[in-house]
């Protein structure tokens, strides 16, 4: 355990908290767009004023890293201890769209603090997120005694995650070699909800296709040619109707191989979580659960690999009838992977299937994005231990583990620099990310710049 004096944290977090929150909201009033070209230099400015931060805090060395794109922002604090782990953090500095009529009750970019919250679009995703490592590494020296950190501290703040971070890839293996540590964070994530902190483990990998079948050279009548020849409206149709088995298994041949099964722990750690379905099926919308038998809910969106169809069309769509044979049609996949899935076989597998249930005279093109790899840290990782021990002594609770059903960059970092990646996040799905009113709860805030500081001391004395 790090001999940082718990209180002496909380005590030092307390002290600082108003001129915390204050930069917060001076970063947060940077409307940080990176998917919307007039806000350009609002991204440079907001990486910028962060660099500039960091500075402040302490870091010896803080640079902006341009891309193609938007800039990122590094910075990289030596512990005075030689042997001391290798840390990089990893957040992001833009943020989404956001508009006043969108259904915001104030500006989203005049942040405001109502009963204990702090609303305004980024508060939460993730630059509130980001920012409270600040103040945690501030609070573990002083807590500490120390003059550097116990661990080897480096941050990635990427530009362009909320565009689909078109450049990190290419940007972690440009920099690899500054880039190298023993271990991850990723400050993008979250908790289960406000009274149950929880620490992810791992996220799923996406390969997306776009198949787009054609048959005549243009819509043909139906009466004159229905029967007759191919119709690739009906294709498509087919080829959905294949993508799955009774079971709700993707019959994809081959497309569960090498799958990291759920342990007997995993499942139990699962079910402990206090989720409940009905509330479950509100939040998504929907009147009934569905998808692989012998799972549970969590299991699937979290643990099992899964397809679904994203977009299909062809054919006429306005109103009333008009009786053709399309000559085209298209249907959008994506397969959400987990460990032991390898996206670029995947791609392979998903092509020679689809190929397999295109019928004769139906001409095809099959066309990929790039893909995102899944990562997953075993629960008995000694750093994810140490991540749920600096977490358990902020919030005085038992730490649940979860996953994340999602994908995101973080699985570039690990493929790219071989090491685990965690995930270290406070926000609760009230938090609004992406929508109207997005904002962060302050104690919760406040508790992620306590477990920051908890974190450093923990993982310099975790096994390696």
């Amino acid at each position: 355990m790090s001999d940082t004096p718990d209180s002496a944290v909380r005590t030092y977090t307390q002290q600082h908290r108003t001129a915390f929150l204050d930069d917060l909201a001076e970063w947060l009033r940077i409307p940080s767009v990176s998917a919307q070209p007039e806000h350009d230099g609002d991204v440079r400015r907001s990486a910028e004023w962060l660099r500039d931060k960091l500075t402040q805090t302490g870091f010896p060395v803080t640079e902006i890293w341009e891309t193609p794109g938007a800039p990122a922002v590094f910075a990289e604090w030596p512990s005075d201890d030689p042997d001391a782990p290798v840390v990089l953090v990893y957040g992001h500095h833009d943020v989404q769209p956001a508009a006043r009529e969108d259904g915001w009750h104030t500006d989203p970019f005049e942040p405001v603090i109502r009963d204990g919250r702090m609303y305004g679009r980024g508060a939460a995703d993730d630059k509130g997120q980001v920012f409270f490592h600040t103040l945690g590494v501030r609070a573990h020296l002083a807590a500490t005694g120390r003059t550097t950190p116990a661990v080897h501290l480096k941050l990635l703040v990427e530009g362009e995650e909320e565009s689909g971070s078109p450049h990190f890839r290419a940007l972690a293996e440009q920099r690899a070699g500054r880039l190298a540590a023993d271990v991850v964070i990723v400050s993008d994530t979250g908790m289960w909800d406000e009274n149950t902190p929880t620490v992810c483990t791992g996220m799923r990998g996406l390969a997306e296709c776009e198949i787009e079948l054609h048959g005549p050279g243009q819509d043909i009548h139906s009466g004159s040619f229905g029967g007759a020849v191919p119709n690739p409206a009906t294709a498509v149709a087919r080829l959905v109707a294949a993508l799955h088995d009774t079971q709700g298994r993707v019959a994809v041949p081959g497309f569960y191989d090498g799958v990291a099964e759920l342990t007997d722990t995993e499942r139990s750690l699962f079910a402990a979580l206090p989720f409940d379905e009905a509330t479950w099926l509100r939040t998504a919308a929907s009147q009934a659960t569905a998808g692989e038998a012998g799972y549970t809910t969590l299991e699937r969106i979290w643990a099992r690999p899964t397809a679904e169809v994203n977009g299909i069309g062809g054919g006429y769509q306005g109103a009333g009838s008009k009786t053709v044979i399309p000559s085209s049609a298209l249907v959008k996949l994506s397969f959400r992977l987990v460990a032991g899935q390898d996206p670029e076989r995947v791609q392979k597998m998903v092509r020679t299937w689809a190929e397999e249930q295109i019928p004769a005279g139906i001409r095809h093109r099959i066309t990929f994005a790039p893909t995102t790899r899944p990562c997953l840290t075993p629960l008995d990782h000694p750093a994810l231990q140490a991540v749920a021990r600096a977490m358990g002594r902020a919030f005085g609770k038992k730490i649940l583990f979860t996953r994340e059903g999602g994908s995101g960059p973080a699985a570039d970092l690990q493929d790219v620099l071989g090491a685990p990646v965690l995930f270290l996040g406070i926000s609760v799905p009230s938090d609004g990310w992406h929508g109207p009113d997005e904002k962060v709860e302050i104690d919760l805030l406040l508790k992620g710049v306590e477990t920051a500081a908890h974190l450093w001391g923990e993982l310099a004395a975790a096994p390696r």
